[in-house]
């Protein structure tokens, strides 16, 4: 089932495409591009497939891939199963488009026909699926034909936390068949392809989340920059940050709590330590609520979404991720990459990430009275927050190079291809 014939060619010559699928993608773009001209561009195209393009780390990675690739090498572009926000505007190339089909919830067998008329008129070369609720994408990509199916595990939601939900293995293994390879980010995500869902060790890739060490770096004086909007001096207050989707998942109540929790262990606290938690979603009314009966409001700022996020980091003296699962996660590289100490907790990769007592300090998921701990351990110890901070940055240029990341996706593309008889030419390197 894995083996299909496709009459298209990668890198063949440029074709006239027909004026129904030019106004048929027009119909469903959600960034204008010239259509006729990229339709006919020869370079083989990726076609990344996610559920919805808005903030969130997993977008994050598929916008960091497509802006630090080399142009020559693919094209790129997005189909969200549901919508695209404004988040698109992040992707720095003028030739991305980003597909919107706003499929309503549910199982979306009833698109497969509109994906297989989609995936026949752009011709991709590759379509790389996404976390469980986009791969149901991968049967239409078969029947239209498409090369090479990629099918990336990035983390996993709050029905799923340890991935003993069987419902969810049992849909991975029906989808199998379909997908020529995985990309696992962490290896307890490739543990789980292998032992659970049965995939052979020879069809699974880790690859790790890049950070893009130039955009994220430390402060150039001592202590952290002034955020634009904030009310708090980090001159004088000492700020935990936090960076992330507010819904359940994240457990972003856990770190309010565990905020609560420090100011009464510590009440001597209360002039200096203070939190900010930037994000939206539908937990950010719970932790306002707990904020205000802890009488602790004002030494809090949740901003909502924000698309200054290296501005932000360079702001903080800590960070925390209260996580109840994680794949390999963004904001800790970036927090890493910024000079500053994580607190994370231990679900995920984040261990792999955040060396315990070196580069931050890993807690118990779900436990605010750790947390809390920890977070008060680094705000009376300037020191050893300025020690972690600078290993934090060296590991971020030794071990989580951007560069790095694209290179082995670059791989894994040509290697795909290459294995299926497609000769791969680029316009350039």
């Amino acid at each position: 089932m894995t083996s299909t014939s496709n009459s298209q060619r990668i890198g063949a010559t440029p074709v006239t495409p027909r004026p129904d699928v030019v106004a048929a993608l027009d119909r469903a773009l959600a960034v204008p591009i010239d259509r006729s001209g990229w339709l006919a561009d020869p370079r083989p195209l990726v076609l990344h497939v996610v559920y919805r393009f808005d903030v969130g780390g997993l977008e994050n990675g598929v916008v960091n891939l497509i802006n630090t690739m080399p142009a020559g090498a693919y094209r790129h572009a997005v189909l969200a199963l549901t919508e695209a926000t404004d988040f698109k505007t992040r992707i720095a190339r003028a030739d991305v488009p980003v597909i919107a089909l706003h499929q309503p919830p549910g199982h979306g067998f009833w698109m497969y026909p509109a994906l297989f008329r989609l995936f026949r008129a752009l011709r991709p070369a590759v379509v790389h699926t996404r976390n469980l609720a986009a791969l149901e994408a991968v049967v239409p990509a078969w029947a239209a034909g498409v090369p090479v199916r990629i099918h990336g595990e990035h983390g996993r939601d709050v029905g799923d936390l340890r991935g003993d939900n069987r419902k969810y293995q049992w849909v991975r293994r029906l989808y199998r068949p379909f997908v020529h390879h995985y990309v696992a980010l962490g290896s307890e995500l490739r543990d789980y392809l292998l032992a659970r869902i049965g995939v052979a060790p020879r069809h699974v890739t880790a690859i790790c989340n890049g950070v893009d060490t130039g955009r994220f770096h430390p402060p150039a004086g001592s202590t952290p920059d002034p955020i634009g909007g904030c009310p708090f001096d980090p001159a004088r207050h000492w700020i935990v940050g936090s960076v992330g989707r507010m819904q359940a998942v994240k457990d972003p109540l856990n770190l309010a709590k565990a905020f609560v929790r420090a100011l009464e262990r510590a009440p001597e606290l209360r002039e200096r330590l203070r939190l900010v938690m930037v994000g939206d979603g539908p937990l950010r009314a719970d932790v306002e609520a707990l904020l205000a009966a802890a009488d602790a409001s004002d030494l809090a700022w949740l901003p909502g979404e924000r698309s200054d996020v290296a501005a932000l980091m360079r702001g903080f003296h800590a960070f925390a991720l209260p996580s109840l699962a994680e794949g390999i996660s963004n904001t800790i590289l970036e927090a890493l990459a910024t000079g500053i100490p994580v607190v994370a907790t231990a679900v995920g990769a984040n261990p792999e990430l955040v060396e315990d007592g070196v580069t931050g300090v890993v807690v118990p998921a779900a436990d605010p009275g750790a947390l809390a701990a920890a977070i008060t351990a680094l705000a009376v110890d300037p020191a050893r927050t300025a020690t972690l901070g600078r290993a934090a940055r060296a590991a971020a240029e030794a071990r989580f190079a951007l560069e790095a990341m694209t290179a082995s996706y670059r791989t894994l593309y040509d290697r795909m291809l290459a294995a299926r008889g497609r000769a791969v030419r680029t316009a350039g390197s």
